[in-house]
Formats: C-alpha cells, sequence, structure tokens
C-alpha cells in the first residue's frame, strides 16, 4: 500500500537559483498542495474542487486568489487593526496572472466549483513571488486527481546589456529593457504579460521565444513531482449533448442565427439573437424548463461555429470589415474646460473619457507591500461603468478587470513619460469607459495618450494599442485586428499590443486553447504594428504633439537646488520656517534628501515670493560681501551679528570704527541694524565681520 503520507521534492537550476517543488506533507486535506521556493522565496498554492457539479452549471467556476503575508518580509501590517485586509493592487494582477493561463486548460465540460490558493510564506525582497506562484499553482494541480490538461510553467524574461535573462531580480530588473512573463505548454504559449521600453516586433518575438524555452525544464520537474506522488485523476464526465435536439436547433435556427450574428450593431444584434433564442425556448422547452438552459446553450454554440466557419471562409467579419482593417476612429481633445488635460476617444462602439491631472510629490501613492516602501508618481485608473454595456449593476469597488486594464494601460504608457528631473509632477490619468464592444483597455492608451498631451505634459512619443483575435480550425487561420467584444467571446485569444510607432510598449497575450505557435505570434505582431500605425495616425490629426503651455488650473513647479546641511535651517524648529512661507505665499514645498526644492503653485506671484524666501534662508554668505545685519549679542571683546536667518557672524571691537573704540557699547546696543563687510569664514564655518570696511565703502553706518 502506498504511504500517503510521504513528501516527494524535485529541484532544478534556473537563472542561477534553485527552484524546488515539495508536496506530500504539508495542507493535507486539499486536493493537492505544493511548496515552491526560488532563492528565499517561499509559498504555498493549494488546490480544492468540488465533486459534484451544481445543477444547470454550464461554465468554470473557478477562483483564483494569491495572499501575501507581510511576516513573509519579517513585516507587521499598518493601520489600525495590524492585519492583512483587502488585497493589494500587486495581489489582484497576481490573482489575474495565476488565473489567465490555467482557465483554458481545464478541460471541456469541467463545471466543478474549483479554487486555487497561493500564500506566499517567505519573500526575499530579489525574486518576485508571481512568477512562482504560476508554477506552484500548476504543479498543484498537476498533482492533484483534479482533471486538468498541464502541465503549464512560466519564466520572467529581463534583457540587460543587449542579452537576455531568464527570471532576473528585482536588483536587475532595474536595469532591463524587458519585464515580460511567459507561460507556456511543451509546444504552444497560453500567455504573455509586461512592458517594454520601445522596442521592435522581432526582439520581443524573440523574448518570447526564449521565455518558452526556458519553461521546458521546470515542465520537467512539475512531470516529475507527478510521477512520483501525483494523485490518479478522479472521473470526469462531461455533460453529454442531446444531439437530437442539437439538430433540431441547427434545423430551425441556423440560417436566423447566422444573420443576426452578422448584423453591424452591436445593440440590434444581441437584441435579434435573444429573441432567437425565446423563440427556441418556447418551441422546444415549454413543457420542460430545465431544458432552457440547455436550449439556450445549443444556440449560443451555433452562434459560435457559423461565426467560426464564416469568418475562415469568407474572411469577412461580424461588422463586414476586413481582416485588418480597424474601425473608424474620431476624437475630441480639451472638451472639458476645468481639467488639466482631457480627451474623447471613440473607435467603432467603443469610447473612453481619459482625464489628465498634475500635482506635486504630495500627490504621490505610497505601496506598503512585501517590498520595501515605494512612492508612484504616475497612476491609471481605469473605470467600466456597468451603463457602458446597457447594463444595470451595484457600484462597488474597483473589479480585478478594471485593475488588470488600467495596470496595462499605465505600464503602455510608463515608457514614454518625461523625467523626474525634467518634470517633476505626480500624474494621474482616469479613463471612464462610456461605450464599450471590444478593446477599451486599448481605447484607454490612446485616449489618455492624447489628454497627457492636452495638459502640456512633454512625452517622448504618443502611444496607442489594438488588440487581436485568431479563429483557429486545423490549418485555417483568421487573424482579427482591433476585434469587437463577441469576437473576443467566440475567439481563440485576445492579444492587445501597444506601443509608439518605434517600437512596443507593453502587451497582454491570453490564448483560449492549449496554446499557439511562434509563427501565429509573428504574423500577429505585424498585423498588430499596421493597425498601431494607422490609430497613431488618426490621433494625430486631431494632437499632434504636447501643448506647448500648462493647463492654466496646473500648478507649476519650479525646483532649486540647495545644499544638504541647509534643509534644517529651511525648515526650521519644529518646521517654522517652511510653514511661514506656505502660510504667506499659499504654495506647496516638497524637499528632498538631496536638497532638492520643488515649489509649486498656480500662481506665478506667489511662487515668485516663495522662492525668493526659501534663497533668503538658505543662502550662504559671500567673503567681501556687505550685509545688512541684525546685533544679537555684545560682548566685552564685540558683538555678533546675524547676516542671514540663522547665520551670524562676529565684529571684533577692532573692527567697530575707524577711531577707536572702548566699549562696543559706545558704537553699538542689541538690536541695532548695521551694515557690516564679510572678511574671512574659516574652515569651521565662523565668520568675522567688520563694520569699519562696510562704512569706508557706503559712506552708511
Amino acid at each position: 500500500m502506498e504511504d500517503t503520507n510521504r513528501a516527494a521534492r524535485v529541484e532544478t537550476e534556473l537563472g542561477g537559483r534553485t527552484l524546488s517543488l515539495e508536496t506530500g506533507w504539508l495542507a493535507k486535506q486539499a486536493d493537492g498542495a505544493v511548496l515552491a521556493s526560488y532563492g528565499d522565496t517561499v509559498l504555498l498554492a493549494t488546490v480544492v474542487a468540488e465533486r459534484v457539479v451544481k445543477p444547470g452549471s454550464d461554465f468554470l467556476p473557478l477562483v483564483v486568489d494569491y495572499l501575501e503575508k507581510t511576516f513573509a518580509a519579517g513585516k507587521i501590517p499598518g493601520g489600525f487593526f495590524k492585519r492583512e485586509g483587502r488585497p493589494r493592487e500587486k495581489e489582484v494582477i497576481t490573482c489575474r496572472l495565476i488565473d489567465r493561463p490555467l482557465r483554458p486548460l481545464f478541460p471541456a465540460g469541467y463545471f466543478m466549483n474549483t479554487q486555487i490558493i497561493v500564500t506566499v510564506l517567505s519573500a526575499d525582497q530579489e525574486n518576485d513571488s508571481d512568477v512562482l506562484a504560476i508554477n506552484a499553482a500548476s504543479a498543484a494541480l498537476v498533482v492533484s486527481d483534479i482533471p486538468f490538461n498541464g502541465p503549464l510553467a512560466a519564466v520572467r524574461v529581463g534583457k540587460i546589456d543587449g542579452k537576455l535573462v531568464l527570471n532576473p531580480t528585482q536588483s536587475q530588473l532595474k536595469e532591463s529593457e524587458f519585464n515580460l512573463v511567459v507561460a507556456a505548454k511543451r509546444d504552444g504559449i497560453v500567455m504573455v504579460e509586461g512592458q517594454v521600453e520601445t522596442v521592435p516586433e522581432e526582439e520581443v518575438l524573440e523574448s518570447i521565444s526564449f521565455g518558452h524555452q526556458g519553461v521546458q525544464s521546470i515542465l520537467d520537474l512539475q512531470e516529475r513531482l507527478a510521477a512520483d506522488r501525483g494523485k490518479p485523476k478522479r472521473a470526469f464526465v462531461p455533460v453529454e449533448v442531446d444531439n437530437e435536439l442539437k439538430a433540431k436547433v441547427e434545423e430551425l435556427w441556423a440560417d436566423a442565427v447566422l444573420e443576426a450574428s452578422f448584423l453591424t450593431d452591436k445593440g440590434e444584434r444581441r437584441r435579434k439573437l435573444e429573441s432567437l433564442a425565446e423563440e427556441a425556448v418556447k418551441v422546444l422547452a415549454a413543457e420542460d424548463p430545465e431544458k432552457e438552459k440547455v436550449v439556450r446553450g445549443l444556440l449560443a454554440e451555433l452562434e459560435r461555429r457559423l461565426v467560426r466557419q464564416r469568418v475562415l471562409k469568407e474572411k469577412t467579419r461580424i461588422d463586414g470589415r476586413r481582416l485588418n482593417e480597424v474601425r473608424p476612429i474620431s476624437c475630441q481633445v480639451g472638451a472639458l474646460p476645468r481639467t488639466h488635460g482631457s480627451a474623447f476617444f471613440t473607435r467603432g462602439e467603443t469610447q473612453v473619457l481619459a482625464t489628465s491631472t498634475l500635482g506635486t510629490a504630495q500627490d504621490e501613492q505610497k505601496i506598503d507591500g512585501l517590498e520595501a516602501e515605494i512612492y508612484k508618481s504616475f497612476m491609471l485608473h481605469y473605470n467600466f461603468p456597468p451603463f457602458c454595456v446597457g447594463e444595470v449593476k451595484f457600484l462597488r469597488g474597483p473589479t480585478r478587470r478594471e485593475v488588470g486594464h488600467g495596470v496595462l494601460a499605465e505600464r503602455a504608457i510608463t515608457p514614454v513619460l518625461p523625467g523626474e528631473d525634467d518634470f517633476p509632477y505626480t500624474i494621474r490619468i482616469v479613463s471612464e469607459v462610456l461605450e464599450s464592444n471590444g478593446s477599451s483597455s486599448m481605447a484607454t492608451i490612446c485616449g489618455g495618450i492624447l489628454s497627457l498631451m492636452d495638459a502640456g505634459v512633454p512625452i517622448k512619443a504618443p502611444v496607442a494599442g489594438v488588440a487581436l483575435g485568431l479563429i483557429k480550425e486545423g490549418d485555417q487561420i483568421a487573424i482579427l485586428s482591433d476585434i469587437l467584444g463577441d469576437e473576443d467571446h467566440l475567439g481563440d485569444m485576445d492579444f492587445k499590443v501597444a506601443g509608439t510607432a518605434e517600437g512596443i510598449t507593453a502587451l497582454q497575450l491570453d490564448v483560449k486553447t492549449a496554446g499557439i505557435t511562434e509563427d501565429i505570434l509573428r504574423q500577429a505582431l505585424n498585423q498588430a504594428k499596421e493597425g498601431r500605425l494607422f490609430v497613431l495616425g488618426e490621433m494625430e490629426k486631431v494632437l499632434a504633439a504636447p501643448r506647448s503651455n500648462l493647463s492654466i488650473y496646473a500648478p507649476r513647479i519650479v525646483t532649486i537646488q540647495i545644499k544638504p546641511e541647509k534643509i534644517r535651517e529651511l525648515i526650521g524648529p519644529g518646521g517654522k520656517n517652511i510653514r511661514a512661507i506656505i502660510e504667506k505665499t499659499g504654495v506647496r514645498i516638497d524637499v528632498e534628501d538631496s536638497g532638492k526644492v520643488n515649489i509649486a503653485s498656480v500662481e506665478g506671484k506667489s511662487l515668485e515670493e516663495a522662492i525668493e524666501l526659501i534663497k533668503e534662508i538658505t543662502q550662504e554668505a559671500e567673503v567681501g560681501r556687505i550685509y545688512k545685519g541684525k546685533v544679537r549679542k555684545i560682548l566685552d571683546f564685540g558683538a555678533f551679528v546675524e547676516i542671514l536667518p540663522g547665520r551670524d557672524g562676529l565684529v571684533h571691537i577692532s573692527q567697530l570704527s575707524e577711531d577707536r573704540v572702548n566699549k562696543v557699547t559706545d558704537v553699538l546696543k542689541e538690536g541695532d541694524e548695521v551694515l557690516v563687510k564679510v572678511l574671512e569664514i574659516d574652515s569651521q564655518g565662523k565668520i568675522r565681520l567688520s563694520r569699519k570696511e562696510a562704512l569706508r565703502e557706503t559712506g552708511k553706518g
């Protein structure tokens, strides 16, 4: 009898570090559990699936949760409750990163409630846990008894000094041109996600191929673990298709469904198909309500099959376009009077309103994750209200989809933003999707760029995005540019590619089959470039370059440099000095440890006044210069005179007058204002002053 408590461990070298997978001794009541480690990053992946399908189920109810425990990095959570709360953006993105490549690999007709939970137990700050989480989740499914057409593996690809690097560390990524995650099976790529620094298509394809080669050893590792400790897969019987009912549906409604599916207007198309579904239910399921869902499913499958066949055979799309044709585009900028920048971008039946807002360093987003605290000076938020697709839903917080689309658009735009030294602003783009029929994330990129240019942000180059789809039956292939929502739903691929005229800045590939070849990817990338250039041309007709001036409502930021040792004087005791400047002028002031001071105001006069006050406080005494100072202290041998805020020097009794002075108080008293000349500043910063020299040069006391 097999020892069910026996542990198994496999490991391999990957990118100069050891990747290990273990099973059999943790979380044994889960259907599958794997402890994965890479460097000192360790996480636990578990999978559990119910054994009975809920009546009427017709989809896979897969739930993926990725949890970062702060103890993994030796930290205690902030906030009042001191425990982990709602998922952070990184956790949401990683949930999607795990879900997207694994979901297509469950067998057709598998509708069991299934949950994957990945928990980060140790984080070494160098080896990111997101890619490791994909591998661990796949391994947990492979060793479990849950039906799964895996394994699947993932790697991160970077490019440093012209050389491709497998699984670069966090430190290496700072110097990398690429940050791509590639997930694949043996013979096909299933997912690509990431950001690149305006790179040509061939280089991107090369990096994806490099990643595909890199996953092979991880696939070997999972297969070894499954062979040693995997459970026999549970019996799985897909829901049987009623062939007689299927034939009846096709006989009665095939022509009508085909005609309705190719109506150009989305609303009209949906209404006609729903009307046909209601008609079919009345005819075939009037006496058996349980058949209603079956009939609707058969009609939906009929629509899918007929549309795919026609597209492949006649190269005709739902809305009549050619395969590589982009929908008509219209743009409008500067439509909102009080925003810093705004743009409406409409492509077919997809429309977004994008706005750009400029702020100061005080508006940066603080992120407290497993890594060290970081601050983001660029944010892009994507909102998808229900009215944009004609639905009624409660408004809640951002969904995982909204977060994911926002991050994709943010990655696409980031490479073209000006550097902090040239443009010391915090930037926030908000995309409100007003109407959606496919590619709203790509429309967000286009609208976002137009709003930035409308705001006067000096971007390096405009960016546009296009989403591509795929229909593949055997050797027949059709790649569709600028896909509609229905083409996404009925197709085999959703490939979003964004970039400038020179190259790609971000991409996201999701495949709904077991994987696609590099040849298909190459064709898709070339077709995406063609579409992207067309969109950039349409955008250029409206606004070709950033406006020369910022919006009158945007803050003006001026940067001045002071010596780091002067920061204390600028701030003053308890913040007294800097507070006084802010209260007097109404500006915002940010002081960095390097001595860089950013002063922001919407009023030029206030800005100039604040700059002068800061210069007064932080200026240095100059040898040979005459200052008007105030006597602060009288001593027997001289007087201390304050010539700058917080800076005083000594006027020796011999330097008070041309005539002999017996007592300092014969000439000066505390509180007097007096002209003095700086004679010397010694190595310790002590200042020697002369009233006598000032009298000689000015004739005034």
